[in-house]
């Protein structure tokens, strides 16, 4: 057992509470909780932006799956989720930001109705089950390989969930951002300085390169096939667009202290991202070369642990709590935003239609009660999904929300003639097409199993959900106009009642 990194580890967990404790005593109303009061100066938006994705799957999930596929098996993450926070800044951040909304749900009840926000916000709420599990799950990973397996998975679990809980709990989104630029800090670092060990210990980093490149793993484009290229597209699509209408994406954005802000913070944030995600994949492979026959068992067994066992087999001390500091700050920094988020649009999105004369303290504690069960729902599935890869349990997270939630954000912002209607024809066709595929072995329909292996879930939901948009917009407006030339063509237009006839006949 480590003991001396194990107490860091608690230490540095409970040095956050004392910022959460700080940030509470700032949290006024809903607005201070759920967006910080709309006040973070830029280089606070790109920490929190650059957070919102360096969490447990960039750490350990990017680096097994890319020493298994090369880049072409991480197109989806850190590629695809760089992308969604360029794409969010140079697109929708400032037409957002204008509306002075509280969450993304919001949005869609301002352009589309009630019935509208309530589908959308419950895709988005389910779809962070996945997403903070595995921040959970990594952080219940840290506390057993600290204490040697003497803390199981699930007690670390537990453990890391409770303590992250509390923080978020007394200073809400304000908390988060403070947290993020500390541990952002700490991580770039830490990571730095871990990348430049690992070069020393096994020859230099050309070492790294050329390992790397004799195997082929700087590839990324797919074989020239439509099959390959169809899954490739849909891999970086998940992420890159399902999670442009998402709550943690959004109150990074409305956070700011301007539209500048907001703008920049998500691009700059965002590329960032995708430059920094390639230190762990580094590290991982100079960890190949310096202990090959130890790697060799653990990526049959759990790639997710070749990173950690580098650190705590060939690297000293120091380096040992830069490491795991970094990866503490990256979970936290993750998970915080991802309690914070689905809680916050629950309260502003569900609850305020079924209570609808809640004050605003009363809001403020629903969101945080809601914190504590929506938390206590992930452990859970956490627990229950233990052993799932952490990159899967990411990227299944936000199949959902491409399928029901992207296309009627883009329309609504973008296309004037985008209706009610064809944002439920897009949700629904988008959302039934995905779970069809997504599902196809479990159905009892003949010709159907099998359909997710020829056919990319995701790419065919988002077909269809845009398919649905056009036809739900356009199609009343079509039959209206025909059924007024068919009563034409046969004489019975309606014709206008006229008052003047009614006056004569009154008189």
């Amino acid at each position: 057992m480590n003991i001396e990194l194990l107490i860091f580890v608690f230490i540095y967990l409970l040095g956050t509470l004392a910022i959460g404790a700080w940030a509470g005593t700032k949290v006024k109303n809903t607005a201070d909780f759920a967006v910080a009061g709309h006040s973070l100066p830029l280089y606070m938006v790109i920490t929190t932006s650059f957070a919102t994705w360096f969490g447990a799957e960039t750490v350990m999930g990017i680096p097994a799956k890319f020493v298994e596929g090369g880049l072409q098996s991480v197109v989806e993450d850190p590629f695809g989720a760089s992308m969604c926070l360029v794409l969010v800044g140079l697109f929708f951040a400032i037409r957002l930001y204008r509306m002075k909304l509280l969450t993304i749900g919001d949005f869609f009840r301002k352009r589309y109705g009630v019935p509208v926000e309530i589908l959308c916000s419950v895709m988005i709420i389910l779809s962070y089950l996945g997403w903070v599990a595995a921040q959970v799950t990594a952080l219940g990973l840290v506390f057993t390989i600290l204490s040697g397996g003497a803390i199981a998975h699930s007690t670390g679990m537990i453990i890391g969930t409770v303590l992250v809980l509390i923080y978020v709990m007394m200073g809400g989104m304000l908390a988060v951002a403070w947290t993020d630029f500390i541990q952002m800090i700490v991580l770039v670092l830490g990571l730095s300085y871990i990348a430049w060990y690992s070069a020393e210990l096994v020859g230099g980093a050309s070492t790294v390169f050329d390992y790397a490149g004799k195997r082929d793993w700087f590839k990324i484009l797919p074989p020239p096939t439509v099959k390959d290229w169809a899954f490739f597209l849909a891999a970086a699509i998940t992420m890159m667009l399902g999670s442009i209408p998402q709550q943690d994406v959004f109150q990074r954005v409305m956070s700011a202290k301007d539209e500048r802000s907001a703008k920049y913070g998500a691009v700059i944030g965002g590329l960032c991202y995708l430059v920094f995600a390639f230190v762990p994949m580094f590290i991982v492979v100079a960890a190949l070369i310096k202990m090959p026959e130890h790697s060799k068992e653990l990526l049959a067994n759990d790639p997710q642990k070749v990173l950690p066992t580098m650190i705590l087999d060939h690297m000293p001390f120091f380096a040992q709590i830069l490491f795991f500091g970094a990866l503490v700050s990256a979970i936290k920094s993750c998970s915080s935003a991802t309690l914070l988020a689905p809680s916050t649009s629950f309260v502003e999105n569900i609850l305020r239609h079924i209570k609808p004369n809640m004050r605003d303290k009363e809001l403020l504690l629903a969101m945080r009660i809601t914190i504590l069960i929506f938390t206590c729902l992930v452990l859970t599935y956490a627990i229950f999904t233990l052993g799932t890869p952490i990159y899967d349990l990411v990227s299944n997270a936000y199949q959902i929300t491409l399928a029901g939630a992207f296309v009627p954000l883009a329309a609504g912002l973008y296309w004037k003639r985008a209706t009610t209607q064809g944002a439920v024809f897009s949700i629904f066709a988008g959302v039934s097409t995905w779970a069809l595929v997504t599902f196809s072995d479990s159905l009892p329909f003949p010709g159907v199993a099998g359909l997710h292996e020829t056919y990319p879930p995701q790419l065919v939901a988002l077909s269809f959900a845009i398919l649905g948009m056009i036809f739900g917009s356009y199609a009343p407006q079509w039959i209206a106009n025909r059924c007024h030339i068919l009563m034409d063509h046969i004489g019975l237009r309606p014709v206008a009642p006229s008052h003047h006839s009614d006056l004569e006949h009154s008189h």
